[in-house]
C-alpha cells in the first residue's frame, strides 16, 4: 500500500472547493509518456496552476503502474525544482471500469480515481460507484463518478450516442454513491471527431464545420439541484485547427476533425464545472510538431531532436488552456 501523501500529491477536495467558489476550472490533462508529463509540469509550475495528471486504464498499462508511481513522485520534485514551492498536483485514474482497477490505483498511490459505470443500468451504476467511494475514502482518496453517456472514442471508452445527464437524478445519485465530483453529459464528446458533419453547420465564409452548442440549460439545472457540488466535463478538447492543418500539411489525414469551442469551455469554467478534461489537444500538438520536424529534417533520427519541439508545443498549448480558457493560473501560489 502506497499513500499518495508520501509521494507529495494532493487529492481534489480542496482544489475543487476553491475552483467552485472562484469561478474557474482545474485542468485535467491526460498523459502517456515523459514528454507530456514534463510539458504539463512546466506549464503548471510557470503559471502556478493546480493540475490533475490523468491516466486512463490503457495509459497505465502502457506506462507500467510501478513506473507511473515514481513518475508522479518525480513530477512533484520536478515542480519544486522549477520554483513551485507548494505544488498542487493530483494523480487521477480516468475512466476506471471496475472496482478492482480503482482499488489497485488507490493502493498504488493515486490521489483520485474515477469509476465510470455510466453504461450500466442506473442502480448498478450507483452500487459500483458507492463500492469504489467507500474503499477510496478510507485512504482519503477522492472519487469521481459519471451519470449520463458521452459519445466518441478515447482509449477503451467508446459510445455511438450520447445521453444527456438527467437533472432529476443527480441528487439521488450523488447522495447514494458518496462521490466527491460528478461527470455529466451536456454535449461534449471524446476524441478528435466530437461531432459528425451532419450534426454541424458550415461557416459560409470559411467552409469550416461549426459544432452544435453545449446544453447549458441542462448544466444550469444540475447546478440548481446540486449547489456548490463539483461538476466535471469530459471530452473537452477544442481540437485546434492549427494543429489539424499542420498534421494534414505534413502527411496526416484528419478530415473533419472538430472539437468544443473554447468560448463555451470558458463559460462552463465559470459555473459549477471545476474540472475540465483535455486529452486530444495534447496528442494533436505533439503529433503536429513531430510531423513538421521530421518533414523539415529528414536526416534526423534521434528521438530527442523531434520530441523536444513536441514538448515545447504541448507546453505552449497547456499554458494557453490554463490562462485563457480555464482561468486557473495563480491559484496555487
Amino acid at each position: 500500500m502506497v499513500s499518495y501523501k508520501e509521494l507529495g500529491l494532493v487529492n481534489t477536495r480542496e482544489m475543487f472547493a476553491k475552483a467552485v467558489k472562484g469561478g474557474y476550472a482545474i485542468p485535467a490533462f491526460n498523459f502517456n509518456n515523459m514528454e507530456q508529463l514534463q510539458a504539463i509540469i512546466m506549464a503548471a509550475a510557470e503559471t502556478k496552476s493546480p493540475v490533475i495528471l490523468q491516466v486512463s486504464k490503457g495509459a497505465r498499462n502502457y506506462a507500467n503502474s510501478t513506473l507511473l508511481r515514481y513518475m508522479a513522485e518525480g513530477a512533484v520534485a520536478y515542480a519544486k525544482e522549477l520554483g513551485w514551492e507548494h505544488p498542487q498536483i493530483c494523480l487521477h485514474l480516468d475512466h476506471g471500469d471496475s472496482f478492482e482497477l480503482c482499488k489497485d490505483c488507490v493502493d498504488m498511490g493515486f490521489s483520485s480515481v474515477m469509476i465510470d459505470a455510466s453504461s450500466l443500468p442506473y442502480e448498478e451504476n450507483i452500487a459500483l460507484s458507492k463500492k469504489v467511494a467507500d474503499y477510496a475514502h478510507q485512504y482519503d482518496v477522492t472519487v469521481e463518478a459519471e451519470l449520463g453517456v458521452l459519445a466518441g472514442v478515447e482509449d477503451e471508452v467508446s459510445a455511438e450516442e450520447s445521453h444527456y445527464t438527467r437533472p432529476e437524478e443527480v441528487i439521488d445519485f450523488s447522495t447514494r454513491t458518496g462521490c466527491d465530483s460528478l461527470a455529466i453529459s451536456v454535449g461534449t464528446s471524446h476524441g478528435a471527431y466530437k461531432f459528425k458533419p451532419e450534426q454541424c453547420t458550415r461557416d459560409p465564409k470559411t467552409g469550416k464545420l461549426v459544432p452544435p452548442p453545449l446544453a447549458f440549460d441542462v448544466l444550469h439545472e444540475i447546478e440548481k439541484k446540486l449547489p456548490g457540488f463539483p461538476i466535471v466535463l469530459h471530452g473537452s478538447s477544442s481540437v485546434p485547427q492549427e494543429y489539424v492543418d499542420m498534421c494534414n500539411q505534413y502527411g496526416g489525414n484528419l478530415p473533419n476533425a472538430i472539437g468544443i469551442p473554447e468560448e463555451q469551455l470558458r463559460e462552463a469554467a465559470k459555473s459549477a464545472v471545476c474540472k475540465i478534461n483535455i486529452d486530444s489537444d495534447s496528442r494533436l500538438a505533439m503529433t503536429a510538431a513531430i510531423r513538421k520536424h521530421l518533414a523539415e529534417n529528414p536526416s534526423h533520427f534521434d528521438p530527442r531532436q523531434y520530441l523536444k519541439p513536441a514538448r515545447e508545443e504541448m507546453k505552449k498549448m497547456y499554458i494557453h488552456k490554463i490562462v485563457n480558457v480555464l482561468g486557473s493560473d495563480g491559484k496555487a501560489e
